[in-house]
């Protein structure tokens, strides 16, 4: 019997628990009916480490995953106003914890693009990008948000979260493009422009601040951009973001030589271990908006990710159980000096296709991550921060979704206003404003056009 099967009903749930403790419970103990493993669902997977074929295959899929996420970590902390770090820190003891009490299986929790860019917009109007109050001010927020998923997942509101109209989502991801290109304009072209700038801004400086272009951070970003568009379609093995990171560092170290410039790198990353810190509790009040929000959007892009996983591997979905492993993992996060985290699509959809079978590939790759940190923490010194900025405008482009859009836009007429409306607000508007400006824009189109319309209902 596989995995996946329930206890017998003449074993108490305990018992179950003391066998795998004591390393003798077979697998055919573990079933979905247990008492025991809605609380701790790592227990239904947990015998399968014994297989050295699903040992071996998670290991290399985790292997994978760290070496993947040291470059798109420092660019996701980079997009959210933090050091470059802590985005290596919130790959860390989220996604061990994520994984661990999680419903999905294949799922990668860590920093996110949508996630880090509306950790800036939303901390940004409290205290200095960058600052130690800033810094203070998003791990607080990290613990909010953790704890406002937590409930919702104790109050089984999961199925709830599946309302949130697509045409929303759409709107807000495809804005989110436009501010993470917005954001490192100045980067890409080598100007010193100063940070929060809108789109309008950041197009009126370029124009008129009378700084020249400089050569060099745009044949950075250029050369990045076109290795990881080459990668895509020709590497299987390699995974394309490593071969930009690494092909576009050494076209701009070559490129400075011959130009005779000195491009602008990363920070030096510290050790390697997350160092503890503590929520400043007496921020809260000034968090509540933004915990909603962020909360509300990583909770939906999570649950987007792991339930498209769970199709696709033909595996049952727990929605509540989920919304608790994402809240104890930023909760957790919270304490070991991490920014908000939710499930990522990028790292997830490397960790299936580098052959992970249990979560212990996401476990994996967390403790993996730190052993690799250790040895190229003093490296990262070298990495442009052009490089880094044409990392991110991949980045955005995967975001936007033409497809969706297009069938939004053709097949779901109620939808077009929403996703408009919260296009619209995330490109001119704060983060906050545009969600609620599309849910209400949503909600009135909905009763205006009748039941069971559009591409969900609220």
């Amino acid at each position: 019997m596989a995995a996946g099967a329930g206890i017998s009903g003449s074993r108490p749930a305990g018992g179950a628990l003391v066998l795998l403790c004591t390393g003798t419970a077979p697998a055919e103990h573990l079933l979905p009916g247990s008492v025991v493993t809605p609380a701790l669902p790592f227990l239904r997977w947990l015998p399968q480490w014994r297989q050295k074929d699903v040992l071996r295959a998670d290991l290399l899929a985790g292997l994978t995953g760290a070496i993947v996420v040291l470059p798109q970590g420092v660019a996701f902390a980079t997009l959210a106003g933090m050091p470059p770090a802590y985005g290596l820190y919130a790959a860390m003891m989220p996604c061990v914890i994520a994984a661990l009490f999680g419903s999905s299986r294949l799922m990668v929790t860590g920093p996110a693009n949508a996630i880090s860019l509306t950790t800036m917009a939303l901390v940004a109007p409290l205290a200095a990008v960058g600052s130690s109050q800033y810094v203070g001010l998003v791990l607080t927020l990290t613990f909010v948000v953790g704890a406002l998923q937590l409930l919702l997942g104790m109050a089984r509101v999961g199925k709830w979260v599946e309302l949130v109209p697509h045409a929303v989502i759409a709107g807000f991801t495809a804005g989110a493009a436009v501010l993470i290109v917005n954001s490192q304009v100045g980067t890409l072209l080598g100007l010193d422009l100063p940070r929060g700038l809108s789109v309008a801004q950041t197009l009126r400086a370029v124009f008129t601040t009378g700084q020249s272009i400089q050569a060099l951070p745009v044949i950075a970003a250029m050369a990045t951009i076109l290795i990881n568009l080459a990668a895509l379609r020709h590497s299987r093995w390699i995974p394309p973001i490593l071969m930009a990171v690494i092909g576009g560092t050494a076209i701009t170290w070559l490129a400075a030589g011959l130009l005779g410039a000195q491009p602008a790198t990363v920070e030096a990353l510290p050790g390697a271990l997350p160092p503890l810190s503590l929520p400043d509790l007496r921020q809260v009040p000034n968090l509540v908006l933004p915990a909603l929000v962020m909360t509300l959007l990583a909770v939906t892009e999570a649950m987007a990710i792991a339930k498209a996983f769970a199709r696709r591997a033909n595996e049952p979905f727990d929605g509540n159980q989920e919304l608790v492993g994402q809240g104890l993992a930023n909760l957790t996060g919270s304490f070991f000096s991490s920014y908000p985290a939710s499930g990522s699509f990028n790292r997830s959809g490397v960790n299936v296709a580098a052959g992970a079978r249990t979560p212990l590939a996401a476990v994996s790759a967390a403790v993996l991550l730190i052993v690799i940190l250790s040895f190229v923490a003093p490296w990262a010194r070298w990495l442009p921060l052009a490089v880094i900025g044409g990392l991110l405008v991949v980045v955005a482009w995967g975001l936007v979704n033409p497809r969706e859009i297009r069938h939004l836009w053709k097949h779901e007429p109620v939808d077009r206003l929403p996703m408009v409306v919260t296009f619209a607000g995330t490109v001119t508007l704060s983060l906050e404003w545009a969600i609620l400006l599309g849910l209400a824009t949503a909600w009135v189109s909905r009763r205006l056009a009748g039941p069971e319309t559009g591409s969900g209902s609220l």
